[in-house]
């Protein structure tokens, strides 16, 4: 496994400019002048939300950045709430040197305070030359590049049980009606359609959005994502109708709806693929496979796979990603050596180290295919990459954290009441306008 990695890293490598001292991608550790590495002594402190598996495999990154370059690295995780967290730790003059930002809205929040950085030179050339570019322009706030897309998510996937599909003898589904279908044959059969992990609000969003893009099309997601469409439209309260439809079905809902409120989005994943199933199916990103692989066992392609998430109606089948954006604070202690990491993560050799361990996709054109370690993962990285610019770009993501990207409220605690009683569409509706106005007024 390391001498496949390492000629993975060799021959995904581009020139690698780091401002570290390198000249190229040779068979050893970049070194500056004397064979020193040119970070030693210097520490970056890492904040982002990533917890459990994630937090793990992100290390093994920041790890291979301490091998080249002498450079330590902390990881701090936020929890859900980073722009409250890293706004605390600015205030109280402890802010880290890098923060993984999984929202635009809260990049574009951070940027608009004066937080942020602008992009070295060699960070921007990277991501010209290895990104397309939807990637920079998401990056960027009022033509400013801030933010450096690391790690992307393919939020349309359904992931299934092969073993309860085939208990049940129903195959991968082409419509959203026949998605719910096949899941009450799968409930038939003994196990529950769906786990839904409704403790986790940003998740009810990710459901929201696939049946909304779907439904509505890709000019009124685009209008809603920048609330130049008010949420109390008839095409919200459509979505929200198709929505609680599922929500409300106890046979389709592992433990109803109040088994779903009190999963989280690892317990969610146990649900299917953990050592007692309780349902066949969990909607998620792409995601989903590296806790399936990592935290039980299963291997992607055969007791693990994925359709992409079905067309709801008459509309197309929705393409919804995401992705957490590496930023330089200017408050930071190590800000030269932060900036240095944000080079690293640019480059091919730096997602193929987490490609090669799971549960990862990175909008890096430039990675080798090769780099990742199934089937099932590589052909969700090529159709990320292949969709290019056509992609749609998580609507809460863009939203202001206020309303889009915080625990306990805004749009996540809204579709968490929701979930509880669906019975209300436009009722839910109308506070989801009343929230959104208010944070983007308060944005300005």
């Amino acid at each position: 496994m390391m001498m496949r990695r390492r000629t993975t890293l060799l021959t995904g490598c581009t020139a690698l400019v780091l401002a570290l001292g390198a000249t190229a991608c040779g068979g050893g550790p970049v070194s500056a002048g004397g064979g020193d590495k040119p970070l030693n002594g210097q520490t970056v402190t890492v904040a982002g939300v990533w917890t459990g598996t994630e937090q793990k495999n992100f290390q093994k990154v920041l790890d291979a950045f301490t091998e080249k370059t002498g450079a330590k690295t902390e990881f701090v995780s936020t929890g859900d709430n980073v722009s409250t967290v890293v706004g605390s730790k600015i205030e109280g003059g402890n802010a880290p040197d890098v923060v993984m930002v999984p929202q635009v809205g809260v990049l574009k929040q951070f940027a608009q305070k004066g937080w942020l950085k602008p992009l070295s030179g060699a960070a921007k050339k990277s991501v010209d030359g290895n990104f397309a570019p939807v990637w920079k322009n998401y990056g960027s706030v009022d033509g400013t590049l801030y933010g450096l897309y690391f790690k992307a998510a393919h939020k349309s996937t359904v992931w299934y049980s092969p073993d309860a599909f085939a208990q049940a003898g129903v195959e991968a589904p082409k419509s959203y009606d026949e998605m719910l279908k096949a899941g009450r044959t799968v409930s038939d059969s003994g196990l529950a359609a769906f786990a839904v992990a409704g403790q986790d609000g940003w998740t009810l969003t990710d459901w929201f959005e696939n049946v909304y893009l779907s439904q509505a099309g890709p000019q009124k997601y685009d209008a809603l994502a920048a609330h130049e469409l008010k949420w109390t439209d008839a095409s919200v309260v459509d979505a929200l109708t198709t929505l609680g439809k599922l929500f409300k079905d106890k046979q389709l809902i592992a433990g109803g709806q109040k088994g779903a409120l009190n999963t989280d989005f690892p317990g969610s994943v146990e649900k299917v693929f953990g050592p007692k199933p309780e349902a066949g199916m969990v909607y998620e990103g792409d995601f989903v496979a590296g806790v399936a692989k990592d935290q039980f066992g299963r291997t992607i392609g055969k007791d693990a796979n994925f359709f992409p998430f079905p067309a709801v109606g008459g509309g197309a089948a929705p393409v919804v990603s995401g992705g957490d954006a590496a930023v330089v604070l200017k408050d930071g202690k190590s800000q030269k050596a932060g900036m240095a990491l944000l080079e690293y993560l640019a480059t091919p050799e730096a997602a193929a180290v987490w490609a090669e361990a799971g549960g990862f996709l990175s909008p890096n054109r430039n990675l080798d295919p090769a780099s990742y370690g199934d089937d099932v993962t590589r052909a969700t990285a090529k159709s990320l990459v292949a969709a290019g610019d056509s992609v749609r770009f998580d609507m809460s993501d863009q939203a202001p954290a206020a309303f889009g990207g915080t625990k306990g409220a805004g749009e996540w605690k809204l579709l968490q009441d929701f979930l509880r009683d669906p019975s209300d569409p436009k009722g839910t509706a109308a506070k989801l306008e009343a929230a959104a106005a208010k944070a983007y007024e308060s944005q300005g």
